[in-house]
């Protein structure tokens, strides 16, 4: 898929004919295609740009730095997953570095080199970045959630816009030429909450603190062999030790305060998990806040996630936590097996209710341990408020919504209070369950939800609805599959709506929608209207992007 090459590499591709037949057919059963291919595609080209003519008519072997070589480089502009885009200095080689922003000039050492670029670790900044800010995180430098956080906000957005017009127009083959386009890419929607905006944090449980090198000659108050935080990044086995986060609920931090207090107590005997021995018994600390963002009210759920079920060692930490008044729940899911994952093959009600609520769109939604619920209800407000806006519906009940990737339902129902009949689909039949719960607690009866995997579907689907007036589809990061690109494209429904979470494989998505696969003969259908980028998530590299499609 799609989703296994970095989507900054889609930046610098130049469309040949081989390449192009890989990345469109990259949604298809054919093998992914890796980052050195990927970079291939442009290699002649950047190289024939960093080839130096030594004054003899003759051009000298292009420049490539070598493993465990210091260049100075300048950052450009924040690509994939935060990571700063760089060029070598004058040489044009292009270079990618975790933590490097825009602006700024620095040296770094070359950690690897994949095909036509490299990857290098920042080793001393010369000159800082134009939008430097002091991030109000104490772990920010070291924390793999936040990176951008010294950057300031009016710089990420403006980052995030440029990364989704370079993806739309490099990748999506909509062209930079076209007058047009400045009407169709919309100016990102910014948060304005850029703190304590998350509604559900995920804390490991480790039997040692990490510490980043710079900090290795300090020594941390309380007790090194113990450690609940946030995974370091590029580990799964160590876990830099938090005592709050800035973007979770106060109430959830006053719970991580409580946890750290009195869980390394000796009496309690609370070993913490060891992912290299599987050996210890508390796993995660899974915190989820439920907030009526009608009423502002907050409840809280905590969800101790453990290798086995033992109520009598939890009732302790179950004692003190219950006493913080937002806390309505807490739960205990028990994970057995030698896998780190939060998600359990049993669960427990330790204290109160198993679900809290969450308002939405003026719809009420019940959220369990394991529900897929949005991250940041407040930005979902506006992000649905988006989506109904571009399914433009008349209200007279005489339209049919096809939903899908609809996970819990929350975009159909949403819909479903001004159309004729939504059908949703959905692979993880527990969140078709919920879909179907969320639908009879807001007295919902036009909406039915099939489970089904839409990567695998066959002729026959479609069989089960009848001919549909909009199309949402918000597939995960690896975007849509080829079979569901040419179900769409043969059905015609007169307007899609697509959300992504991933512009990479969204703008690949788009191209196939507007501009057909020319190597697999189908012919594109639709005009692309509108591209509205969403900060979801502020000093994260996500972008949400709600794209409006119509039948040309």
């Amino acid at each position: 898929m799609l989703a296994t090459t970095p989507a900054h590499a889609l930046r610098y591709v130049v469309p040949t004919r081989s390449l192009l037949l890989r990345l469109r057919c990259s949604s298809s059963s054919l093998a992914p295609l890796s980052s050195s291919e990927f970079a291939a595609g442009n290699t002649q080209k950047v190289n024939e740009e960093k080839s130096i003519d030594d004054g003899s008519g003759k051009k000298t072997a292009p420049y490539y730095p070598k493993r465990g070589q210091t260049v100075e480089l300048v950052c450009e502009s924040l690509g994939f997953k935060g990571k700063g885009i760089c060029k070598v200095d004058g040489t044009g080689f292009v270079v990618m570095c975790d933590r490097a922003l825009p602006g700024e000039r620095f040296l770094g050492r070359v950690t690897r080199r994949k095909g036509s670029y490299a990857e290098v670790t920042k080793i001393k900044t010369l000159s800082p970045h134009r939008d430097l800010v002091e991030a109000p995180c104490e772990y920010a430098s070291y924390c793999g959630g936040c990176k951008t956080q010294n950057l300031s906000y009016e710089a990420q957005l403006r980052a995030k816009e440029e990364q989704v017009h370079e993806l739309i127009t490099h990748v999506g083959r909509f062209s930079d030429n076209d007058p047009s386009l400045d009407t169709v890419l919309k100016p990102i929607v910014a948060c304005d909450i850029q703190f304590h905006y998350r509604n559900k944090m995920e804390f490991s449980f480790g039997p040692q603190r990490w510490l980043p090198v710079e900090m290795l000659h300090e020594r941390e108050d309380g007790p090194m062999s113990f450690a609940l935080g946030l995974h370091a990044p590029g580990f799964f086995d160590k876990v830099l030790n938090v005592d709050k986060c800035l973007l979770q609920s106060e109430p959830g931090n006053m719970v991580l305060a409580a946890v750290q207090d009195c869980w390394r107590d000796p009496q309690l005997s609370l070993s913490p998990y060891n992912a290299r021995s599987h050996a210890g018994f508390l796993k995660h600390l899974m915190l989820r806040t439920g907030r009526n963002v009608e009423t502002g009210s907050q409840e809280l759920m905590v969800n101790f996630v453990t290798s086995s079920y033992k109520p009598e060692l939890l009732k302790p930490l179950v004692d003190r936590i219950s006493s913080i008044p937002q806390v309505v729940s807490i739960m205990n899911n028990v994970n057995s097996s030698v896998g780190n994952t939060s998600v359990g093959e049993q669960e427990y009600t330790l204290y109160g209710k198993a679900t809290i609520e969450e308002v939405l769109r003026g719809l009420t939604f019940q959220i369990s341990a394991n529900s897929f619920f949005q991250t940041n209800t407040h930005q979902a407000e506006v992000l649905y408020k988006l989506i109904e806006e571009c399914a433009g519906l008349k209200g007279d009940g005489s339209e049919v919504v096809l939903d899908l990737f609809c996970g819990t339902g929350t975009i159909g129902l949403t819909l479903a209070r001004r159309a004729k009949h939504v059908y949703g689909y959905e692979v993880v039949p527990q969140a078709i369950t919920d879909a179907h719960k969320n639908a009879q607690i807001n007295g919902i009866e036009n909406a039915t939800f099939i489970q089904g995997d839409l990567n695998k579907i066959g002729e026959d689907f479609g069989s089960n609805f009848p001919k549909p007036d909009i199309v949402i589809s918000d597939p995960n990061r690896p975007g849509m599959h080829m079979k569901l690109i040419k179900f769409l494209l043969n059905l015609k429904s007169p307007r899609i709506i697509y959300v992504s979470c991933n512009p990479a494989t969204c703008a690949r998505d788009l191209d196939y929608l507007c501009h057909g696969v020319e190597e697999k003969n189908i012919k594109g259908c639709y005009k692309l209207m509108s591209v509205q980028p969403v900060d979801m998530f502020p000093h994260t590299p996500h972008i949400e992007c709600v794209c409006l499609l119509e039948l040309a």
